[in-house]
């Protein structure tokens, strides 16, 4: 453990895996074979899930599943631990023979738990985006094994410890399957979740209020990805009601500070009522046709007006306190996990009305942040989930104001985007952390995009320097490249704008360790467009039976080469080859067309 955790932290040069995996493999289990018969065997099951914790806690799953948790359960049953899971009489009286009160029934409990977080990190390791269906299924099976320890532990309160971490790994693997389009099948265990903090007498504390409403907000989303938005607003009534519960029980016997209660308070009830705000913002202006015509005809007139000037701006200003609440409202009214970034629409035209609204959400959110940027109120912080903000704040976080970008880029809102990116950019190209810089990049290969995208609405010159489609910007050892490359392009030419956009996205994923951080959805679509593009132009020398050379030549294909070979090099870079068919595509066609020349 020691070598292992020395070897981590100092970023010394590890052995490959699978020799580290043997090593490892061979010590424990000699250690485990010579100490078992001279320990007392309380004192060995002890010592073999706590090896197992500390081997998780350093990333090695395999040496911890395979030589702990598992060696630990062998001990208990001679099958395969997975027969067990369907049947929850079978799986107590296989694990807990002595009933659950046993002094090892923590211990076991602990073991099955461990062993299912260790499957599904070995499953994320070798398939992140979880493509192949095999490893989907395990993570449905790792969710339901899960369900079972909780369902079997639930009503023993000293295992409270137990359902509190099992919420945790549900609420992580569910989060990740949500990612990916499967909301419908997860929200059975987000819900299981949800039910067993509220089962659980020492989780019903406020200590465990902020992570209750977590999981409150997490099952209401599913609702909405699965269109059904009105089940996700009940459930959010639903979580204020239990909220509201708890803090009557709280006034009459404080376990907190006043002021920390309140905060906890606060931020959960916040929660809810951005959920709720996420459909009432549409279904009112459904329900009120009337409001049609003053929002369609007065929208613009309205933005000189003081705030708030809209319906739905009134509405923000009744149902939330502060420009950290309103704005936070406004993104995940906005949010849809149907929508792609670098796939912008516009809303559906059959609805004027939900139009109106987007517009108006939109117009809010500038309002915010031009106003914020003028007091310097954009907060330099960095959160995954940004429903972590504290209620009633006057400011916005960093990541709230990209995302903002990002969202009106997808709606087509020309206006607010250009308008936003100027106030998001200047506040990020302040800041030194390369966090910030990442989101930078993301913006601006937006704003490289948008021209591409919509040619005929944008027609302005970019504003990149020409560097990047110079000689410093090409592939290090890209030396065959030269045949392909002019040492200029004219502006006019129709790859300029491309080649630009190839170089600029070459140059962030070659910078220090940015491009492992880069948003894969926009470095993804990115390459989809330049491939697209240069599929089309290059089509043209599959069919071409004359000389590839003198062909490349004739028709300027050598810069659509160019391109080619760039968003292989990017794609090879950044390690996302395994994320999309296409990309093996690129490469087989570079492969082909290089072959030719060297044979012409």
């Amino acid at each position: 453990l020691g070598s292992l955790r020395r070897r981590r932290g100092t970023g010394e040069a590890e052995p490959p895996q699978r020799d580290r995996h043997r090593r490892g493999a061979n010590t424990l289990f000699n250690i485990w074979i010579k100490y078992k018969s001279q320990l007392p065997e309380w004192y060995y099951n002890e010592r073999l899930v706590k090896v197992g914790d500390s081997l998780t806690q350093i990333k090695e799953y395999k040496l911890a599943l395979l030589h702990c948790y598992e060696r630990y359960l062998e001990q208990l049953v001679s099958v395969n631990v997975d027969d067990f899971m369907d049947d929850v009489h079978r799986f107590k009286s296989t694990f807990f023979p002595n009933g659950l009160r046993d002094k090892n029934a923590a211990l076991t409990f602990h073991a099955l738990q461990a062993r299912n977080v260790c499957i599904y990190q070995m499953v994320c390791s070798s398939d992140r985006n979880l493509q192949n269906q095999k490893s989907l299924q395990t993570c449905f099976n790792v969710l339901t094994s899960l369900r079972l320890i909780m369902q079997v532990a639930l009503p023993q309160e000293n295992l409270c410890w137990l359902i509190y971490n099992g919420t945790i790994h549900i609420y992580t693997i569910c989060r990740h399957l949500m990612m990916i389009g499967q909301s419908a099948k997860v929200l059975e265990y987000l819900l299981w979740a949800s039910i067993c903090m509220e089962s659980s007498i020492p989780l019903l504390s406020v200590h465990y209020l902020t992570w209750r409403a977590t999981l409150y907000t997490a099952v209401s989303q599913c609702y909405f990805d699965c269109q059904a938005g009105i089940h996700g607003e009940i459930f959010a009534r639903r979580g204020l009601i239990k909220i509201g519960e708890l803090k009557q029980l709280e006034n009459t016997c404080s376990s907190l500070q006043k002021s920390e209660a309140e905060k906890i308070f606060k931020e959960a009830t916040l929660k809810m009522s951005v959920m709720i705000f996420k459909r009432i913002v549409y279904e009112s202006r459904r329900k009120s046709k009337s409001s049609r015509r003053e929002s369609k005809g007065g929208l613009k007139k309205a933005l000189n007006l003081p705030w708030p000037r809209t319906i739905t701006e009134r509405l923000l200003v009744e149902m939330f306190d502060g420009a950290a609440a309103q704005f936070l409202a406004i993104l995940e009214a906005l949010s849809d996990s149907s929508r792609n970034v670098l796939h912008p629409h516009p809303p559906p035209p059959d609805e004027i009305e939900i139009r109106d609204v987007i517009s108006e959400l939109f117009f809010a959110g500038l309002e915010i942040l031009s106003v914020l940027n003028k007091l310097l109120d954009i907060y330099i912080k960095n959160r995954e989930n940004i429903f972590v903000i504290t209620a009633g704040g006057k400011g916005v976080s960093g990541d709230a104001a990209v995302k903002f970008v990002k969202l009106a880029f997808s709606y087509e809102e020309w206006e607010v985007f250009d308008s936003a990116i100027e106030v998001v950019v200047n506040f990020l190209q302040a800041q030194d952390d390369p966090t910030w810089k990442r989101a930078e990049m993301e913006l601006k290969l937006l704003t490289l995009m948008q021209p591409l995208l919509f040619p005929r609405k944008f027609e302005h010159v970019f504003s990149i320097s020409e560097d990047n489609s110079k000689e410093d910007s090409t592939p290090q050892g890209s030396e065959n490249m030269q045949t392909f490359k002019k040492s200029s392009l004219k502006h006019r030419e129709p790859s300029h704008n491309f080649t630009i956009l190839a170089t600029t996205v070459f140059s962030y994923v070659s910078t220090s360790k940015q491009s492992a951080h880069l948003d894969k959805e926009i470095l993804c679509g990115v390459i989809m467009c330049l491939w697209q593009k240069c599929k089309v132009e290059l089509q043209q020398i599959q069919t071409s039976e004359s000389d590839y050379i003198e062909y490349i030549h004739k028709y300027k294909a050598y810069q659509w080469v160019h391109i080619l070979w760039i968003i292989n090099e990017v794609i090879e870079k950044s390690r996302i080859a395994d994320t999309n068919v296409m990309f093996a595509e690129i490469t087989l066609r570079l492969t082909e067309i290089l072959e030719n020349v060297a044979d012409s």
